[in-house]
């Protein structure tokens, strides 16, 4: 069994902000860097094979295509419109260019943001107030243990 390689609480901020890039980018355990997170392109695995690290506190829900919209299809749809008030291209060309631009530059993020998202979840023991007594109930697990050490 692989031993804990998370930056502890009180570690700097930096440090624990380069081991969520790292883990999130590279599709890894949160808690040993080293079992895969992921079990196909965006479907998170049970469990850790390296370290049994229990994913069910993971929660990013709708938010790696929340971000994926805001930083990189927001810009990207500023750029077409612009292009087309600038040029007025014919609607081909923006079939051939804008439209898979658009389409790679918001579905290729996904995985490496629902990575940072889930890998700062674990890192930062974050989960939403007053769920941890139902988390027991439901889980048949001790209310004294922490949803992130399962």
């Amino acid at each position: 069994m692989v031993t804990d390689r998370t930056p502890a609480p009180d570690a700097p901020d930096g440090e624990k902000l380069r081991w969520i890039l790292r883990c999130g980018w590279k599709g890894r355990c949160p808690r040993c860097g080293e079992g895969r997170m992921f079990r196909s392109a965006l479907k998170i695995v049970d469990r850790c094979e390296a370290c049994g690290l229990d994913y069910r506190f993971a929660a990013p829900d709708d938010g790696p295509a929340f971000f994926s919209l805001c930083i990189i299809a927001l810009p990207l749809t500023a750029f077409v419109v612009w292009l087309q008030v600038a040029f007025d291209p014919p609607a081909w060309v923006h079939l051939v260019t804008s439209l898979p631009v658009m389409a790679a530059g918001t579905l290729l993020p996904l995985r490496p943001i629902k990575g940072w998202l889930v890998a700062s979840q674990y890192v930062n023991r974050a989960q939403e107030a007053g769920t941890r007594a139902l988390w027991s109930q439901l889980h048949g697990t001790g209310k004294d243990v922490n949803d992130f050490d399962q």
